[in-house]
């Protein structure tokens, strides 16, 4: 078996272990703001990756600002995938915005299609008319994943009409089409 360039030549984030030990530390402790702090020290890709996936798992609001941040400032279009997908893992209705100006700004692809398919699973109507300019995005991606969006809003609205008390309207969210 034929070992590839990539593989043999790929990265070696050891250096980073201790830093992430740390940030280990930090999330048992849900401190958002030690993510923060890594995330603008400018670290690896690695820790990069990292810290936006930890931030996603304290499912904390006050983690949606380092994140629409890394979104919009982060050099690599991987990282800013990432953020795109833990802001709609997220929920929070605050990334709305973020989530909207990387689906139509952003020079990659991979970060229009993900934040596009995030803005879909948050389910907030404000998202609607950039969904739109979406769908008739250059890239069959974009197109689809806004078009999929565009669905899950509509599919809410429909729920909403059919719910009686307005008790339950407040438990319908993005959560009843998102199944990723």
């Amino acid at each position: 078996m034929e070992i590839s360039h990539r593989s043999k030549d790929a990265a070696d984030y050891s250096k980073d272990f201790q830093i992430l030990e740390k940030m280990e530390w930090a999330f048992s402790k849900k401190d958002v703001d030690h993510f923060r702090n890594v995330l603008d020290s400018k670290p690896s890709l690695f820790l990069r990756v990292h810290a936006v996936c930890m931030l996603a798992d304290l499912k904390d609001a006050g983690a949606v600002p380092p994140l629409a941040k890394v979104l919009r400032e982060d050099p690599s279009p991987l990282v800013r995938h990432e953020a795109a997908f833990v802001l709609g893992q997220l929920g929070f209705k605050s990334a709305v915005p973020a989530l909207m100006e990387a689906m139509g700004n952003d020079d990659s692809v991979l970060v229009r299609h993900e934040s596009a398919v995030a803005l879909g699973s948050i389910g907030d109507e404000r998202a609607r008319s950039d969904l739109e300019k979406a769908a008739k995005d250059l890239d069959e991606d974009v197109r689809y994943s806004a078009e999929i969006a565009l669905a899950d809003l509509a599919f809410l609205k429909h729920l909403r009409t059919r719910t009686q008390k307005p008790e339950s309207q407040a438990v319908l969210s993005a959560e009843s089409v998102s199944r990723c």
